[in-house]
Order: C-alpha cells, then structure tokens, then sequence
C-alpha cells in the first residue's frame, strides 16, 4: 500500500547541531535588524548545556520554528534584569541546573508558517517542560514592536495599558497574554537593539500550578559541603583486610566530622604490589588489579554505612586484557561511578604498561557537581576546562609524585584550575616510603584544598592545606554557592569572558558516547 502524501508532517523534537544552517536562515530573515541568527559557537553551547530547552518543529524534516530557554536562578536578577545580563554571551553561560524558573530568551516562527499556531505548539512543549523539571514557572521578556507607533504619543506604561484593555493588539505581548503570561515589570533599556520597542521590556512570568518544594534527604543538593582528604602514608600491609582496616579507618574519621565527600590519592593501594614477583612490574600491577572489585565494593558499602561520598583516589583495573588506571566515586546512597586516567606518563607506560581511558564526565553528587582528573591529566587544562563547561563545581585530584618538583607541578596546575574555571579543587597524595616495591619507593606531597582568587575566597586561594610529607586528614568547609556569585560578580570573571567566538572545546566521542546511552 501506498505512503500517503500529507502537505505537512510537523514534529516537534530537541535541536541537534546539524540544524544550524536552517536556523541561521530563518532567524536572519525574521531579524535582519537585531544582529541576525545565533552563531554557529552560540548554538552548540546552548545544546550541549541545555538541551531539553533548546526546542523545534520541523515539517517534513525542514526546521520551520524553534525555541532556546536556559534554567536560571531568578533571585540574582530579579524583575528589573537586561535581556544581556541572562543571556550574556549566547552560550548559556548562565544556565543553572539547580534554579527555580525556566526563562525564554528566544522564539521563532518561519514567515511561512506564521498562520499555523506554531508558537503557541513550542510555548506549550515550554510549559510542559518547566512542569517536567519541577520549577516554579517560566520567565520571559517580552518584546513591544508595535509601540514604535505610539511612542510619539504613549508613555510605554499607557501603551501597555491599552495592550492590556484589548484597545489595540501587539504582535507579540498579545500573543504572550493569550498564554497565559501575566506582567512583573516593564523595563528599560532591557534590549536597546530592539528599535521597534524602543529598548522597552516587559518581564512576564507564567505560574507553574504544579510545582512542589521536595523535602529529600540523600538526594538534596546542599549549597554548603565539607570536604575531607586524605594525605595516605605508604605503608607495608600483611594482607588486604589489612589495609582495609586502615582505609576504613580514615573513612570513619571523616565521617566522625560529618564530611560530605573524601578523596584518597593515587594508586593508595600500591603497598599491595609486594605481595607479586617484583622483578616484573607489569605482571605485578596486573596482579594488583584482582582487587579492585573488592575494594570498590567495600568502598561502596562504607559510603552507605558512614553516610559520606567517598572518591577512591586510584586503582588499577584490568579489562579486556588492558591495563587502566581508574578512580571510583562511591555515593552515600549506594551508586557508583568511575573515571578512568586520560593521559599515562611516559614511565607508568614503560614500567606498568598502562593505557589511557576514552571518556570524560561531571559526575551529580549532593553536594554539588564533581569532576575527577587522575594525577598527569591536570596538567592538560583542556580537561578541566571542558568539565567547567559541563558545570563543574568541584574538582578532585588524586596523585601520586615521588620528589618535590613533580609534586609542585601537580600543585601549580592545580591551582590554576581552581582560578581557570572558578571551581574549588583538592589534590591528595601519598607521602612515605614502600620497601621491595619496584618503581613506587619514595614519596613526596602535600595535599591542598583550592579555590578561585577573589575577594570571598582565602587571600591566598588556599582553603587548607596539609604538613609535607606527613600522613594526616584534612577537611574544610566550601560554599558552593559563591562559585555561582563568582561567575556572576567576581572581579574577573573567566569562564564568562572566553572568547567563544574564537576558540571551543569539544569532546570528539561526545555523539558518539550520547548514542550509546
């Protein structure tokens, strides 16, 4: 049987990257005078941070409308904000996973397709969303293009006045009304490029009826996090129920000082490697890696019995036949994730026959979200920069470095991070000494906790730090929220001020791994 021919086949549907050149077209022939479409920059980083809210209809695979919105928390711009001061640059930058209001920055309608209630379709996909994300309800600014009209004769207040008394009609405040938009605040100079409305805004909010406040334990995302690391004496150990003993040890010390989360060093469980034949230090690492499954699982039991997220500094893992250096992130609530070391130095390569991982992840935690970088992969700031982007508020590095000038090029990176990407980050590392283990005998560190460089951070960016070379735990409480005030505020603001229009960072299996899940 024949496929019926329709004249239309509407489909509304999450933007992808390769819908740009029909975006760019519409959007430059709906606003010739108001700079056009996005960029090509500005709209990759509006889908890879917010792609729920970045929303189109498409006809017979032709994008014929589309609407772009980000999360925002609304108490830091309040009802007189600017157009620019939410949207900054076009990249999203203010996008906030943990606001309470969904906001529009934009809307579109092919010239084709004006007649056929395409805007009211994304409005309500909109509002069907902010009731899916559980937020309060939707911002907008809306524009006024008809008062261009008036201006001569009409205060913007009288003119909203008669918009509002359905004297006269205006393209767009009418059609916001009819959604069920109600008025906060009319505002000046809210977008000066829109000469039709002569820079007027008027901020619109629509209520969320459904919206609750979820009290959650576990799952609550706190503002305000201690974190504890571990500055890890290398010592000799009989068995591995004995070093468990020690790692639970620490494990119940954090937790004695009500600490959210605890990162262990590198390779911690390296003293193990004297149990296997040293003359052959590969054979010996991959002995080593039988452990692993076990230590994860205890590690994972003792995060829910001692109520702490605990990262698990490293441990090697075989798979596949293939020797990887991996860090754990164990849960209070009983899950687990795994990052694996990107980048192998030279002698782990030589000695152990390690290889590189393939993937790079934020990890959710409830205290904020948390990036992990194994020892070398800090001192490749892509990295970090890539994890900022994702909406990194914490990185932790475990590391291991066996004289002082290793350990300061771990700990200058680190701190570079820290101011790079307005971020707090912890290095922890190993001190001490491992007889009969071959290429792991000395060790030097001195474990830190870092943060951005600015007026409500420690004068020297150091939130604490530990005695060289000496086994201790540290632990320090960081609130997360100033990161965001940071972004918004701060004396330089760095993540906001790159020059997207030059440079972007992109994660080359990024489609691929989003094809997988």
């Amino acid at each position: 049987m024949a496929r019926k021919r329709y004249q239309h086949e509407l489909e509304l549907r999450q933007f992808t990257l390769e819908d740009y050149d029909e975006v760019k077209r519409i959007m430059d022939r709906i606003y010739p005078k108001m700079g056009g479409a996005w960029t090509r920059e500005q709209f990759r980083s509006m889908i890879t941070r917010f792609p729920e809210g970045q929303l189109c209809i498409e006809d017979k695979g032709r994008v014929v409308a589309g609407a772009f919105s980000l999360v925002i928390d609304y108490s830091r711009f309040g009802d007189r904000h600017t157009y620019n001061e939410v949207v900054g640059d076009g990249t999203l930058k203010n996008h906030d996973p943990e606001g309470d209001f969904l906001y529009g920055i934009d809307i579109f309608v092919s010239p084709d397709y004006r007649e056929k209630r395409l805007g009211r379709r994304l409005y309500d996909a909109r509002k069907e969303l902010c009731e899916t994300l559980n937020l309060k309800g939707i911002i907008i600014g809306g524009r006024i293009p008809g008062y261009a009209e008036w201006a001569d004769k009409k205060t913007p207040q009288q003119y909203l006045r008669m918009v509002n008394n359905r004297e006269i009609s205006d393209p767009v405040l009418t059609f916001q009304v009819s959604n069920d938009f109600h008025y906060k605040k009319m505002v000046e100079n809210y977008w000066p490029e829109d000469y039709s409305s002569k820079g007027y805004g008027v901020i619109m909010e629509w209520n969320n009826i459904y919206y609750e406040e979820r009290k959650r334990l576990i799952s609550k995302v706190k503002t305000y996090m201690r974190l504890g690391v571990v500055q890890w004496q290398m010592r000799s150990f009989e068995s591995f129920e004995d070093f468990l003993q020690q790692v639970e040890f620490f494990v119940d010390t954090q937790a004695g000082y009500n600490t959210d989360l605890m990162l262990f060093p590198e390779l911690f469980n390296a003293p193990l490697l004297a149990q296997f034949d040293q003359e052959d230090p590969a054979e010996a690492m991959r002995s080593l890696a039988g452990y692993t499954a076990e230590l994860r699982k205890s590690l994972v039991e003792m995060a829910v019995s001692y109520n702490i997220n605990i990262v698990s500094g490293s441990v090697p893992e075989l798979r596949n036949n293939r020797l990887y250096n991996v860090s754990f992130l164990c849960r209070r609530d009983g899950t687990w994730d795994q990052q694996y070391k990107l980048h192998i130095t030279p002698d782990e390569y030589r000695y152990w026959g390690l290889q590189g991982g393939h993937d790079l992840r934020v990890f959710q935690t409830d205290v904020g979200k948390v990036g992990i970088l194994i020892c070398y992969d800090v001192e490749f700031p892509e990295l970090s920069r890539y994890l900022a982007i994702k909406g990194m508020d914490i990185l932790l590095i475990p590391f291991w470095t066996d004289t002082k000038n290793a350990y300061l090029r771990v700990r200058r990176c680190a701190q570079s991070r820290a101011i790079e990407n307005e971020c707090y980050v912890a290095i922890a590392g190993s001190v001490g000494n491992i007889p009969k283990v071959e290429n792991m005998d000395i060790q030097y560190a001195q474990s830190a906790i870092f943060t951005p460089s600015d007026f409500a951070f420690p004068h020297d960016a150091v939130a604490a730090e530990a005695t060289p070379n000496t086994e201790m735990a540290l632990i320090a409480d960081l609130d997360v929220e100033l990161l965001k005030e940071l972004r918004l505020q701060g004396s330089v603001r760095n993540l906001s001020s790159r020059r997207t229009d030059l440079y972007w960072i992109d994660w080359l299996k990024e489609k691929e791994r989003e094809e997988e899940e």
